[in-house]
């Protein structure tokens, strides 16, 4: 079941991307949602617009950094975060050679199979907790070490 946009204008966005960008974007918007649903360290997520693009970030301040979905010129779609961040650094130190990147600033996709739930659903939970305390990194090590 397809949750409900926070506004017309996310909705639009969705809308005019081209149909698999929309399925892909779909797709990482459920996944977010989920994780955020699932894990008590994450809570309510809020989707607004930046810059044109889906953002997601965890409803508590400071928790994490914002998630942006959209698309990109190496890629159909795209996961983004703050490029200032390190997030996708250690995403890619977790998980090496799996996924294609775009620097610090988010990981490539070009078709809607390669968005696998636990992988990138540890770099979605990383990114909403980014600023949490050291005890929740230890535990997103531990869940990360399942595939290494």
């Amino acid at each position: 079941m397809t949750r409900p946009f926070a506004s017309a204008e996310i909705s639009t966005v969705f809308d005019q991307a081209p149909p698999g960008t929309r399925e892909g974007l779909l797709r990482l918007r459920t996944l977010i949602f989920d994780v955020a649903e699932s894990d008590p360290d994450v809570g309510p997520v809020t989707e607004t617009l930046k810059w044109g693009q889906p953002s997601y970030v965890a409803a508590r301040a400071g928790l994490g950094t914002p998630l942006r979905l959209g698309r990109s010129n190496q890629a159909r779609f795209a996961l983004l975060v703050h490029c200032q961040s390190r997030v996708i650094d250690n995403f890619a130190s977790r998980f090496p050679a799996w996924d294609r990147f775009d620097g610090t600033r988010g990981v490539l996709f070009n078709r809607v199979e390669e968005v696998e739930p636990l992988r990138h659903g540890w770099l979605i939970r990383h990114a909403l907790t980014y600023r949490k305390s050291k005890v929740t990194a230890g535990r997103a090590r531990r869940d990360a070490d399942r595939f290494n």
